[in-house]
């Protein structure tokens, strides 16, 4: 069980407690420790404030700050007797639908502004009908087959021309040429010029019949010649104007003087408007396009022309575009640019990620030959010794945590990276709530059978609470001791307090630590069972000990943040870091990594090893998760509709975010964390999940606004993500495509509902968080802030999307798009269905999710409207709804966090070295009380209740933890220590491998014949014998009978009155001392010992386990010399 890196702290003589009147306190502080180096500086400068309760701020108690000001102001008519005549009674839940309705009144907001901003906007800034809508012109020379007749466009492809002039031949040479001048025409056709006496008004419009050779222009014309007028106006720009002859422009209307110069090659004297004419076209620079608006409106004689020569002259006008109408256009283009921008960009890099940098992170690690400092350092900040000069854990020494005694320590604050190799240990964390036990067991399955090594990875289960599932027979804490192959070292758990999430009676918990292995498939993997039991108050409660999934996530967090600080433990810290380390043969500061698994998901057998790679590739990675697939795709249709978005949530979204190192959303089912890092000289520790300032956030208890609610309560998974971001900006979160998990995915619509609604609320609230945090890789529209702002409008605005999205698709199909500004939406809805398409097709080459794309965008009423309108109708809704059931639980009985002030703590506190003496002092007053028994009772004697107990108080009343070692007596330390020592002699440690029979043996071995085999395959098998041969000895049954007795299953809920508490102890054989539940009841003295009786077999201790949750733990009939541990050794 040693490792040679392990060192044990220096202790002086000032460190020994000395005897005192007064009885310590269960915070007592010491004077021989300190802070480890320097924080003067951290890893970064400044710490983010804390997104519940900062550090140091009173919460205040008033209700009129801005937000809450705001949710009465949008819910003013719903006063508070209407709203308690309804069923909201208390102010809180009064107060959380207010701000659900302000939420939804931002969100309806948000929605009319991206509404507008893609329909109304236009038409409001260029509405169809205005003169300047450049929908309204056709350019000059653009169209093949257009004629411009009086400034508007002909469309001459089936026109029937006269002999005399051909349409088409003009329209070839200049296609939209003016041929106004060609029909035949009079005075009376322009009255715009009646009472004008210059030349331009008074000159026949046909001086010569030879000058109009068509008939006059009149409906019936156009019919004869099968001319149709496309109501477009002829556009032109301005360097058309410039560049045609005897062209100009007067206010917008462009104008053809080419007949009145045909009429006036000379300047006509004593006429304005000529000389006006003849200065624009032949004086003035051409690179002013010829206009001509500021001198004809300068004066009033040629102002009083403009009329006429606009009617006689027209050809079209200039194609311009109005304030308005640009902004729009601008809009349009701008939001083209970003969206497609960011499509194109996400899609371009989830390719390359999923082609290139994705292999590369999942590489063997190189460069093990590397000196890197030793697990035993600890970081800044931790709290060492005086003489402690090399800052390791007081545990850590050549030989490791002491058996009988604490030694100096000698450590090595360096060690080969060889020596660690490329299996990081890691801690699989498993949280179990009211799952079967099929999914249990498939979980537990597949991370054992792992490629990776099973002396570097540890099960870690919690069960949060004493909960049976809905149809289930056995309760969740009995199926997973019931898989545990436990060793007998640890005898039978007692409960051990620990700070639980929760307010008042809620915030301290009991928790028992089951320790073995769990065995399959040949493979014996380090576990550990945490059942969570309730304290003293919770015997009558439905739920005794549930306090949440975060809660469980805590359980471990805490402890490797206690671990790697040397800070001080509970109980429950303490009897977990003495099982780990007989476990796992190293102290629980040798792992690095945290696997964090829900019980309904099967992993692959290569993902551990791919994860725990990519952790290796590089050093600032501090989070990693895999793709998760649907076990179950053709259960439903509900289940059909989930496969595609599983597969582009992580394909595309966390793809693109992985190029960055900013996925947003590690999942809770399947994810890595680190707990602590190397720094990228390797010479230094920085706490990751376990640093204090993330455990400390991550474990409010105490939220009064829905925001933090729907943080808190809802996503889990998300908000430590994104406490982590916060936290350490410039570190990485990526997504591993080569690890691959399987899970359950809802097959009712029922759960469906009740799933995403707390996904889409969780995910709101927690965007709404990084979106503040500025530091994040890339820079304006191309960063990863604007990305998630992106995302956090686009989630709130999916029910008015997809109105959009229907609407646009039936408007092309009634009217298809004309022009590019008209297609500019379909290409954007082309690009944001079809893209993802084609990433499936070059990335996994597997067409059937084509298939699954159309299931996906047959159901996008479901997932772009009715999920999200559910969901913002439900913000106030915190429970976990249909997703996990409990058996007999109605709604709104789910997880309770508490509520009032606690009394007091009543969970000790103490550092790793002060629980190892009180450890090593009862061990040596429990082996002198036994060897005194041993002489007093030679041949054993009877445990019967009350004879012998080994929680025997001190006969001091100051409860010192000051006695001496070799004292008779218990500290007060010592209920609180696990009754059991696993360095007992009684059971040495099995062999490395498996026992493997040899040649004689098999040789030796009995056969049956077929008969006889067909008969034993018929009846079963029973492994317990009946009867015992009478040739064996007294002792070689007692032995056997001991092995053979039965194992007791967990039981929900206390005792029945008058009940009692058999306790079986294979020490002293045929005893079965019953106990009586009465005078002396668990629950009044929660840590209760049975000292076992000594005899000259081989055994361990056993006892009552917490509020009648007793379990017998024996291996069966494996050979005696092995003990109950079996045939594999925990360090293989």
């Amino acid at each position: 069980m040693s490792h040679p890196h392990f060192s044990v702290a220096h202790y002086v003589t000032s460190d020994t407690p000395i005897p005192t009147a007064r009885g310590p306190s269960l915070r007592q502080q010491t004077g021989t420790l300190r802070r480890g180096k320097t924080l003067n500086r951290p890893e970064r400068g400044i710490a983010p404030v804390s997104l519940i309760t900062p550090v140091g701020s009173v919460r205040s108690t008033s209700d009129f700050n801005p937000w809450s000001l705001f949710a009465h102001a949008v819910t003013f008519w719903a006063p508070p007797f209407l709203l308690s005549a309804v069923g909201f009674q208390d102010k809180p839940t009064r107060q959380a639908w207010r701000e659900k309705i302000a939420l939804c009144f931002i969100a309806l907001v948000l929605g009319g502004v991206v509404g507008f901003a893609t329909i109304g906007l236009n038409r409001a800034l260029c509405p169809s009908d205005s003169k300047d809508n450049p929908n309204r012109f056709i350019n000059f020379e653009s169209d093949p087959v257009g004629l411009g007749i009086q400034g508007f466009v002909f469309n001459i492809s089936a026109a029937k021309p006269p002999s005399n002039f051909d349409f088409f031949k003009f329209a070839a040479s200049v296609p939209e040429l003016d041929i106004t001048g060609a029909f035949t025409r009079t005075a009376a056709n322009y009255p715009a010029c009646r009472g004008i006496s210059f030349s331009f008004a008074t000159d026949p419009p046909c001086p010569t019949p030879s000058s109009c050779p068509l008939p006059p222009l009149t409906a019936a014309t156009l019919q004869e010649f099968n001319l149709v007028n496309t109501t477009k106006v002829v556009g032109y720009d301005w360097d058309q104007v410039r560049n045609l002859t005897n062209y100009f422009v007067i206010d917008g209307a462009v104008l053809n003087m080419n007949v009145y110069f045909q009429l006036h090659p000379q300047p006509i004297p004593k006429d304005p408007v000529d000389a006006a004419i003849r200065t624009v076209i032949t004086q003035q620079d051409s690179k002013g396009g010829k206009d001509a608006t500021r001198l004809f409106y300068n004066r009033g004689v040629l102002t009083s022309a403009v009329p006429c020569l606009t009617q006689r002259y027209y050809a079209g006008n200039i194609d311009k575009i109005t304030p308005g109408c640009f902004v729009s256009s601008l809009f349009l283009y701008v939001g083209l640019v970003v969206i497609l921008g960011l499509v194109l960009v996400r899609f371009v890099m989830a390719c390359i990620f999923n082609w290139f940098m994705s292999a590369r992170l999942v590489a063997p690690p190189k460069n093990l030959s590397r000196t890197v400092i030793s697990p035993a350092v600890l970081p800044e900040g931790a709290n060492i010794t005086i003489d402690n000069k090399t800052g390791t854990a007081p545990w850590a020494g050549p030989k490791g945590p002491g058996r009988n005694k604490i030694t100096k320590a000698h450590p090595t604050t360096n060690i080969s990276m060889a020596q660690i190799g490329a299996e990081l240990f890691a801690v699989c964390l498993v949280t179990c709530y009211s799952e079967g036990e099929e999914g249990i067991r498939t979980t537990l399955d597949s991370i054992s059978e792992t490629s990776y090594s099973d002396s570097r990875k540890l099960l870690f289960v919690v069960c949060d609470g004493m909960i049976t599932g809905a149809g289930e027979k056995k309760s969740t804490p009995d199926i997973c001791v019931g898989l545990l192959d436990a060793d007998a070292r640890f005898g039978n758990p007692e409960p051990m307090g620990y700070f639980s999430v929760g307010l008042g009676a809620k915030s301290e918990n009991r928790a028992m630590v089951y320790a073995g292995h769990y065995t399959r498939a040949g493979r014996r993997t380090p576990t550990m069972v945490i059942v969570k039991c309730g304290t003293e108050g919770e015997r009558g409660d439905k739920k005794p000990g549930n306090r949440g999934k975060r809660d469980s996530q805590l359980v471990l967090m805490n402890f490797f943040s206690r671990v790697t600080y040397n800070d001080r433990m509970t109980p429950l810290d303490y009897d977990m870091f003495r099982k780990i380390q007989v476990l796992m043969g190293v102290t629980a500061d040798f792992f690095e990594v945290c696997l964090m698994v829900d019980a309904d998901t099967k992993v692959h057998v290569d993902s551990l090893r791919q994860l725990v790679n990519s952790m290796q590739h590089d050093n600032y990675i501090m989070g990693v998760c895999g793709e998760t697939r649907i076990a179950n795709k053709r259960q439903s249709w509900v289940t059909a509709i989930q496969v595609y978005e599983y597969f582009i949530s992580h394909h595309l979204a966390k793809a693109f975010e992985s190029v960055f190192g900013g996925v947003t959303c590690l999942p809770g089912c399947f994810s890595m964390y680190r707990l602590k890092a190397r720094k990228v000289n390797d010479d230094d520790w920085v706490p990751i999940l376990c640093k204090p300032e993330i455990v400390r956030e991550y474990s409010q208890s105490e939220v009064s606004t829905l925001h933090q609610k729907n943080l808190l309560l809802l996503g889990e998974d998300r908000f430590l993500t994104t406490i982590l971001l916060r936290t350490f900006p410039n570190r990485k979160m990526v997504f591993v495509p080569q690890a691959r998990c399987r899970t359950i995915a809802p097959d009712t619509f029922r759960v469906l509902l009740s799933q995403r609604r707390r996904w889409i609320n969780s995910t709101i609230h927690n965007l709404m968080e990084l979106v503040r945090v500025r530091n994040l890789c890339g820079t304006f529209c191309f960063s990863m802030q604007f990305v998630v702002f992106m995302d956090l409008l686009g989630t709130v605005v999916l029910p008015v999307a997809i109105c959009l999205t229907y609407s646009l698709i039936v408007n092309m199909i009634i009217s298809p798009p004309k022009t590019f500004d008209e297609a500019i939406p379909l290409m954007l809805l082309l690009a944001v269905i079809g893209l993802p398409g084609v990433l499936i097709l070059i990335t996994t080459r597997k067409v059937v999710y084509i298939f699954w794309m159309l299931v996906y965008l047959l159901a996008l009423p479901v997932w772009n409207f009715i999920l999200p309108v559910y969901a913002f109708w439900h913000f106030d809704d915190f429970s976990w709804g249909e997703t996990r059931k409990v058996q007999g639980e109605a709604k709104g009985q789910e997880h309770d966090m508490g509520s009032g002030t606690t009394k007091g703590a009543t969970i000790a506190l103490r550092r790793w070295e002060d629980w190892e003496r009180s450890r090593l002092r009862k061990q040596k007053r429990e082996e002198k009380r036994r060897q005194d028994m041993a002489r007093a009772f030679p041949k054993g004697y009877p445990n019967n209740a009350g004879f012998l107990r080994a929680d025997m108080r001190s006969q001091y009343t100051d409860q010192s933890d000051t006695i001496s070692t070799t004292s008779s007596d218990e500290d007060q330390w010592g209920e609180q220590i696990g009754g059991y020592n696993e360095y007992s002699a009684q059971y040495p440690p099995p062999p490395p491998g498996l026992l493997i029979p040899n040649h004689d043996m098999i040789q030796a071995a009995e056969t049956v014949d077929g008969d006889t085999m067909a008969a034993m395959l018929e009846n079963g098998f029973d492994d317990r014998p009946t009867s015992l041969p009478t040739s064996l000895s007294g002792r070689t049954v007692d032995r056997l009978s001991s092995v053979s007795q039965q194992r007791y299953q967990l039981i929900d809920g206390p005792l029945s009155p008058g009940a009692q508490a058999v306790v079986h102890s294979p020490i002293s054989p045929g005893f079965g001392t019953h106990v009586p539940m009465g005078s002396h009841d668990i629950t009044q003295n929660h840590f209760r010992h049975f000292a076992p009786p000594i005899s000259q077999v081989d055994a361990s201790s056993s006892a009552v386990d917490w509020k009648g949750h007793a379990k017998k733990r024996s291996t069966g009939g494996g050979p005696a010399r092995y003990g109950p541990l079996g045939p594999l050794d925990p360090n293989n």
